[in-house]
């Protein structure tokens, strides 16, 4: 089984976020819509073939209602289709992942004329991340397939083959966004990426735990928690997408309701029978 996360700059319209979840058919499992940011997160799970169909009806419905020009969000992004990474549940199953990102990436370029950048393994036996596409694109970093410059509609995509990553928000109150990229610096590590946003009247420290088996949540929630001074608080710890059952399992379960984390968002159980898709954009 392989996860593919679809990461779409669209998180505000509820009938264009319908339309986009049901075109993620059968493999779609999880919605993830913020409009603060004004982008939605789609995790697909299946076996290689009916993925990758979904994955590409999905992409090619997102070409088709969206367009990048007049987009605006607090999020990075240089692209409607922004990232495709695909994921491999068992290790043993790598090759394969790089496999589907490979044809996915190919597909885009040849079919939108979308500059599309690789990320994970590539060719030169090095680990491209994707913090390095998105500093380096169009200036030291060519596209690895399509045209040397963004599309005016459609601008960019970054399709990569990925380790299981958790994406992993704190919301906090009380704060600057000066104090909040103090807190993401100081738990930035090897497992764990970090940003700072202001989100409405709250700040944002939004963090990627790149090694869910070195890291976990409770650790970068107690850090940042040392770190509060007078009234600055906590609100809340937003899961987004869905994480492995493993996770869970090394946290304390009375901790998971403050971590934001729940046996029903992860991996296992949404590998369940579901519903058609349609109805469960969160």
């Amino acid at each position: 089984m392989f996860e593919c996360v679809i990461n779409i700059s669209e998180g505000r319209d509820r009938r264009l976020l319908d339309e986009l979840t049901r075109a993620g058919g059968t493999s779609l499992r999880d919605v993830h819509a913020d409009p603060w940011h004004h982008r939605s997160v789609f995790t697909l799970i299946n076996e290689p073939n009916q993925l990758s169909v979904d994955a590409h009806a999905l992409i090619a419905w997102a070409y088709e209602i969206l367009e990048l020009g007049g987009h605006e969000g607090v999020h990075p992004r240089f692209g409607v289709v922004d990232v495709v990474p695909y994921v491999a549940l068992s290790k043993e199953e790598s090759p394969m992942s790089v496999a589907l990102r490979d044809e996915t990436a190919r597909w885009i370029s040849a079919t939108y004329d979308v500059p599309t950048f690789l990320y994970g393994p590539v060719a030169n036996g090095q680990i491209r991340t994707l913090p390095e596409v998105r500093a380096n694109a169009f200036t030291s970093l060519a596209a690895d397939f399509g045209p040397s410059s963004p599309s005016p509609r459609w601008g960019a995509v970054a399709v990569g083959a990925r380790p299981v990553l958790v994406a992993w928000n704190l919301w906090l109150s009380a704060t600057s966004l000066e104090r909040a990229r103090h807190f993401a610096r100081l738990v930035r590590a090897a497992g764990v990426r970090s940003l700072a946003f202001i989100v409405g009247d709250q700040v944002q420290v939004s963090c990627n735990l790149i090694d869910v088996t070195s890291v976990r949540p409770s650790e970068v929630y107690d850090r940042v928690r040392s770190l509060l001074e007078d009234a600055e608080s906590i609100t809340r710890a937003e899961l987004v997408g869905l994480v492995p059952m493993s996770l869970l399992e090394r946290e304390d379960p009375a901790r998971w309701t403050e971590l934001g984390l729940s046996p029903e968002a992860t991996i296992e159980a949404r590998l369940r029978p579901i519903s058609p898709p349609g109805n469960d954009v969160r």
